[in-house]
């Protein structure tokens, strides 16, 4: 997972069917994967949101496509209904919300025994979710 320069998103974009203009319907993942592109950095949607932004219950349906196609998004802002992030990739992504300046929340204090950076955060949902539906 990785970020890519502007014209090689383009590139994966169409390869992905995800395009403005474009005539045909998205399939499941081409529509979830575009719904994930228009997040804005330092906000995050859970996987049910994005599901619930398709008019579907499926986040675990969202899940499988993240992990098996969304390396060419910002996989980092789709995130467990709990604000955890993607699971095994803690680190990296830890690394990205400092970056864009995402809200976060310590649920376990760097003096605490149990104390690992990777796995001592979760997303502050109440400040840093994203509502598509809700932008004029």
């Amino acid at each position: 997972m990785s970020d890519h320069d502007p014209a090689e998103r383009e590139r994966s974009r169409a390869d992905h069917g995800v395009e403005v203009g474009h005539d045909e319907p998205l399939d499941f993942a081409g529509a979830a994967l575009a719904v994930v592109d228009d997040i804005p950095p330092g906000r995050v949607m859970t996987y049910g949101d994005v599901a619930a932004e398709l008019g579907s219950r499926g986040a675990r349906a969202v899940g499988r496509v993240m992990a098996t196609e969304g390396g060419w998004v910002a996989w980092w802002r789709v995130v467990r209904a709990d604000g955890r992030p993607p699971s095994g990739h803690e680190d990296a992504a830890l690394e990205h919300y400092r970056a864009e300046q995402t809200p976060l929340r310590w649920v376990v204090q760097p003096h605490e025994r149990e104390y690992v950076e990777a796995l001592a955060y979760r997303l502050d949902l109440a400040a840093a979710r994203h509502r598509p539906s809700a932008t004029p």
